[in-house]
């Protein structure tokens, strides 16, 4: 937050969601790239995607990942399909969840933008295992 604000209590429950999602490591990255250029995006995301959407009671964590990596693949965002497929560890979704995912990306938003969401979600989890295996 920008000097001589204080933080308001949305933004501290995205701040809190943000972080149970992607990880304490992602998010302090983040923070610390932030300028006075992009921190205002910052906390905008923090406030409405994190504080006011994902903390919504209604979905699961895990329901909420697999529809964001549905619609992130279906509009091509790739290093956030990837980013969102990694935090899968942290929501409980799983592989079949998300293979699932993209058979509806691949008839309601088209081939290829499953293709490519499929290849980036394989190398993400080719990672993870290795990282588990090391």
């Amino acid at each position: 937050m920008a000097d001589g604000e204080t933080m308001s209590e949305r933004y501290r429950q995205g701040i809190k969601t943000r972080r149970a999602v992607l990880g304490d490591a992602h998010v302090d990255k983040a923070e610390l790239a932030a300028t006075d250029f992009d921190r205002p995006f910052q906390e905008l995301i923090t406030e409405a995607a994190w504080g006011t959407v994902w903390a919504r009671p209604t979905w699961t964590a895990r329901e909420r990942s697999i529809v964001t990596i549905a619609l992130l693949a279906a509009l091509g965002h790739d290093e956030e399909v990837a980013m969102h497929v990694r935090a899968t560890a942290n929501t409980g979704a799983t592989r079949e969840d998300i293979t699932e995912a993209m058979l509806h990306v691949a008839i309601y938003a088209g081939v290829p933008a499953a293709n490519r969401a499929i290849r980036i979600a394989k190398q993400v989890y080719d990672a993870l295992d290795g990282e588990r295996e090391a």
